[in-house]
Formats: C-alpha cells, sequence, structure tokens
C-alpha cells in the first residue's frame, strides 16, 4: 500500500465515531492523516458529539470526546495532500461558511484527488459546488440540499456507501466499513 498524505477537515461538535474512527483507521493501516480546524492549531482540542439512532424521528446528540488536532489549519497546502476526509456532525454547518475551506474543498475535485465524505459531510460538497451530476450519500436531513447543488441523493441503506469517480459518500457511521473500504481502494489505485 502506498502511503498517502491525507487531509482532515473538521470543527467542533463532529460527529465523534465519523472523525475518530477514520482517523485511527487510516493511520493504523499506515496513512498520515492531519486533522485540522479553522481557527485552531496542532495541539489544540475540538469537541465532539454522539449522534446516535435510537428509535426517534431523528438521530440524537450527546456531548463526546475531545479530540486532539495534529495539524494548523494555517499551515495547510492542499497541494501536499493526496486525498480529503470530511466528516460529519454539526460542524459541516459552520464550515460551509468559511472561504478557505470551500476553497480547500474545491481542490480536491479539481485535482481529482480522492474525498470521502459522511453524513452532514456533504453540507461542505453542496457549498463548495462540487457534486453537481454526482451521486451523493449523506444524512437523509442533507437530502435537499445535495439535490439543491445539482447532485443525485443517494438515498442508500445507513451502512452502505457510494463511490462516483473520486468521490466516497455514505449516510452515517454505520457505514464505517464499506465507506472506508471504498476510500481506501480510490487510495490505493491512484
Amino acid at each position: 500500500m502506498n502511503n498517502k498524505k491525507i487531509l482532515m477537515i473538521t470543527g467542533d461538535f463532529t460527529e465523534d465515531y465519523e472523525t475518530m474512527v477514520p482517523f485511527q483507521t487510516l493511520l493504523a493501516v499506515g496513512h498520515q492523516v492531519d486533522a485540522v480546524c479553522p481557527g485552531k492549531k496542532a495541539g489544540d482540542s475540538i469537541a465532539t458529539a454522539i449522534h446516535d439512532f435510537e428509535g426517534d424521528q431523528t438521530y440524537t446528540e450527546k456531548r463526546g470526546h475531545n479530540f486532539s488536532l495534529n495539524a494548523s489549519f494555517d499551515a495547510v497546502d492542499v497541494n501536499d495532500y493526496d486525498a480529503l476526509v470530511i466528516p460529519g456532525g454539526r460542524a459541516p454547518e459552520y464550515l460551509r461558511l468559511n472561504p478557505e475551506v470551500l476553497a480547500m474543498v474545491r481542490h480536491f475535485f479539481s485535482s481529482n484527488k480522492p474525498v470521502a465524505a459522511v453524513c452532514h459531510g456533504a453540507q461542505l460538497l453542496s457549498a463548495a459546488g462540487v457534486i453537481k451530476g454526482r451521486a451523493c450519500s449523506a444524512y437523509p436531513a442533507c437530502r435537499p440540499e445535495v439535490e439543491q447543488a445539482g447532485g443525485e441523493y443517494a438515498d442508500i441503506a445507513i451502512d452502505a456507501a457510494i463511490t462516483d469517480g473520486n468521490l466516497v459518500t455514505a449516510p452515517a457511521w454505520p457505514a464505517h466499513p464499506a465507506w472506508l473500504a471504498q476510500f481506501m481502494a480510490l487510495l490505493n489505485n491512484g
């Protein structure tokens, strides 16, 4: 396996599993993952939220862990990275308002580098204008945003993922096995 340098853009109240599981998994198989957040530097931490499916009409939200960032947002040069990971949770809701974040996301699409987004990560993809004509899964509440951005909402099982070109998406953390497997397949082909 070629070791890749992967950028993870995240922020406060990112979904706990959707941040920690891919971060640790990708490190465990030999990739470098730089987790960054606007306004924060290496060594700072972000708060996470745990979204659980407990039979209500939507997920419940509880305070998660503190997640330590290992890289500084201001030091990122997207040209140095082979791929991008966008976790879900509450963070994409406000990260999509940051022009630097949107420019970073656009870079990975214009360079045809692998991108993995899960759950509410589709909010960043929609705001960046990169999913027009693409199949894109997301948490069902994000369907209108995917469709308004010209994407084709992939209504797949909660534990499934879909790949369209350089983009791998999934509805939520129960899809980690499929989502990460498809993302790593893209990494290995690059």
